[in-house]
């Protein structure tokens, strides 16, 4: 977990957000750290994925201020958002991907657009974020509508690391997948992390994951900002928008399951600690 001290590379005062009479926003205040994994979470039209697509230039708020990676969104301009773009990368809830072209092609269309580097050379670079995101390379030659839903979700995330980015959106990364590969997906993100520093801000309704990997989640409902801490520290907040993540058998049972996990990594650490020298 990144210090509490980390400088943010993304940073929301004041937010409001509109659509006609309905508030969907209302004075967000938000800062997501150097190297975390920030997950937002929240009922249906809580107003998380406006939030994402505020943060990554697709919608515009009413008032108040976001900046990422230094950069203000509120007046920029066209060749400082190319440039910003260029900075992060985007796993979105369905792919993303283009089904006419193959997962090689789809992962190199980044550097093919944003860059001068020849073809075979991004070939070479789309095969590496490929075996990074722990498919063969063979997949590279099919198409999206040959993979399951693991490998796609595999496949986009290759795709949004082609630029080697600094700041890493994920829409519901495990949605739709069977509980093996959102484990197998928990764990990759967790590792791009580790390997490479990256900030990782995620929308997510997984509980297993947000007790997995991420450092701080923040709830959204009712138009504000409910709390933000770690999933330990969310636990002992007595308020109800928040306390629907915990409580119910899927709360209650994800909550199990790390404190399960977590045991078990420390038995490990203590049989490893043992072991003669």
């Amino acid at each position: 977990m990144p210090s509490a001290t980390a400088p943010a590379v993304i940073e929301i005062s004041k937010l409001v957000t509109r659509f006609g009479d309905h508030v969907v926003h209302r004075d967000i205040e938000l800062a997501v750290r150097r190297a975390e994994i920030f997950a937002v979470i929240g009922g249906s039209g809580s107003g998380k994925s406006t939030l994402l697509r505020e943060m990554i230039l697709l919608h515009r708020p009413d008032s108040g201020s976001i900046r990422v990676l230094g950069v203000d969104l509120k007046d920029i301009d066209d060749a400082q958002a190319l440039a910003l773009r260029q900075r992060w990368g985007v796993m979105f809830q369905h792919g993303g991907l283009f089904g006419s072209l193959t997962i090689k092609e789809n992962i190199g269309l980044p550097l093919r657009e944003y860059t001068a580097l020849d073809d075979a050379l991004i070939d070479q670079i789309a095969a590496c974020k490929l075996a990074l995101t722990g498919l063969k390379p063979e997949v590279g030659d099919q198409y999206p509508a040959e993979l399951s839903g693991g490998m796609m979700k595999r496949a986009s995330l290759a795709r949004a690391l082609a630029l080697d980015p600094q700041l890493l959106f994920l829409d519901e990364p495990t949605a739709g997948l069977d509980p093996q590969s959102a484990g197998e997906v928990d764990e990759l993100v967790l590792r791009l992390r580790d390997l490479f520093g990256l900030s990782i801000v995620m929308i997510t309704h997984d509980l297993d994951l947000l007790w997995a990997v991420a450092d701080r989640v923040a709830v959204l409902g009712d138009g504000r900002m409910q709390g933000v801490g770690s999933m330990d520290e969310l636990a002992q907040i007595d308020n109800p928008a928040i306390r629907q993540f915990f409580a119910g058998a899927r709360g209650r049972s994800a909550q199990e399951n790390s404190a399960s996990a977590k045991a078990q990594d420390a038995k490990q650490t203590g049989r490893s600690s043992s072991k003669p020298k």
